[in-house]
């Protein structure tokens, strides 16, 4: 038996959908616990694919896990690590692992780590993450497909300077830093809402770092973290996923839990294809109601610009917007997987390169047969089968349930029909 996704397009969405907490910000909080001793509480954990992996690989170096409120709120207590090592098997599925390279290093003075490798959308290096290690006083060898990090004493402040904006390897240095011995300046550092929400973790928990959301963070190093109590962020992309699908089906749906300028740059191209935006108490609301949709061009960019977890869901939208607009990539350098897949619906889509794609809105969308390629294709193709005539089925849904928790319940509680179906033999 396999599970799939069905539906069944044309129904303007109408209701309220409560963003849930942000999973590219609880992978690294998660990880930050390795830093104490002490128990760390997280609350608002949203139950993902990807947080049962990092919590299985916590559990595998001897972190201490407990769980309250249906797993909303987690205590990790980290006072008897014996393992230092992210095996493969588990940093192949979600390179998130890596994550683990500079609190081991920072606090055990040792961690193997498993090379991630290349991935669906792209190839992620990890010098960035290394090399900034070895600023910091770090031995880095490679061995049999592990990074092998070790220090003899403290790892030392530094001057790291990333050629480009990482958000992976700003939190992992960053995480690294709040114990070593002096200051480190980390130039040229992602901006993302969830490398400010560990930043405030790690203060919390004693640590100094100042000037998170900027591209220059200082961290003066502390030699002992403790316990804290910290509630996740909600989802950014979460919240602009919702917010596509509100607009994609002429419809109006209110977004609870975040504040729309988290997303400012994703909400601007919706207002420019037509959809208007207003805020709330809690949120923002999104109005495609009897609008027509046109063309607007699309850069991805690093935060605050728009997002490369967003790209594949504002592809769906200009789909059937008329007129045509260009989307640029400019983070990954295989991220249009999903246009074969949006053709098979009726899309005109034409890749002019690794980076740049012609998309022609099209009048209408028909449903399909389609297959997810990742996690942000995966609900750009249940978008787009949300605006398609007829019925669309959506497989490799594995992907889905890595980044958005309960999407059929959310979507259908605002009009949409939409179920999870088992399938025999694929």
């Amino acid at each position: 038996m396999t599970q799939k996704i069905r539906v069944k397009g044309g129904n303007p969405l109408h209701g309220t959908v409560a963003i849930s907490g942000s999973k590219n910000a609880t992978l690294p909080l998660l990880v930050a616990t390795l830093l104490t001793k002490e128990p760390v509480v997280l609350h608002n954990v949203p139950n993902l694919g990807d947080i049962q992996m990092m919590k299985a690989l916590l559990l595998s170096l001897g972190v201490k896990i407990t769980e309250a409120d249906n797993g909303r709120t987690l205590t990790l207590q980290s006072d008897e690590i014996k393992n230092y090592t992210a095996a493969y098997d588990m940093v192949s599925k979600m390179r998130a692992s890596y994550y683990v390279l500079g609190p081991l290093t920072a606090r055990f003075k040792n961690a193997d780590v498993a090379l991630p490798g290349g991935c669906a959308i792209g190839a992620r290096p990890t010098n960035f993450h290394t090399d900034a290690l070895r600023e910091m006083g770090a031995d880095i060898r490679l061995e049999n497909g592990y990074i092998k990090a070790s220090v003899k004493e403290r790892l030392r402040g530094a001057k790291i300077q990333f050629a480009k904006q990482s958000v992976g390897a700003t939190i992992n240095t960053m995480m690294a830093a709040v114990l070593a011995d002096g200051e480190t300046v980390i130039n040229n550092a992602a901006t993302e809402p969830h490398v400010v929400d560990v930043a405030i973790l790690l203060n919390k928990m004693g640590g100094k770092v100042s000037g998170a959301g900027t591209t220059k963070i200082t961290v003066k190093g502390v030699s002992l973290l403790h316990g804290a109590e910290h509630s996740v962020i909600a989802d950014q992309i979460e919240a602009g996923t919702y917010a596509v699908a509100a607009a994609i089906t002429h419809g109006r749906l209110e977004i609870r839990g975040i504040k729309s300028d988290v997303l400012a740059a994703e909400l601007d191209v919706l207002r420019k294809i037509g959809a208007k935006i207003a805020d709330t108490a809690d949120g923002f609301t999104v109005d495609a109601v009897g609008v027509a949709l046109k063309a607007t061009d699309v850069m991805i960019k690093p935060y605050p610009g728009v997002p490369t977890d967003m790209q594949a869901q504002l592809m769906a939208l200009l789909t059937v917007a008329e007129g045509t607009s260009l989307v640029t990539e400019t983070i990954w350098e295989n991220r249009f997987m999903h246009v074969p897949e949006l053709v098979r619906l009726g899309a005109n889509i034409k890749v002019l390169s690794t980076s740049e794609a012609l998309v022609t809105g099209v009048k209408k969308l028909y449903g399909a047969e389609v297959k997810a390629t990742d996690l942000r294709a995966s609900v750009c193709l249940i978008l787009a089968g949300l605006a398609a005539e007829g019925e669309t089925l959506v497989s490799e849904i594995h992907h889905l349930d890595r980044g958005y928790e309960n999407i059929e319940s959310k979507l259908s509680a605002c009009g949409a029909e939409i179920q999870r179906i088992e399938v025999i033999n694929g």
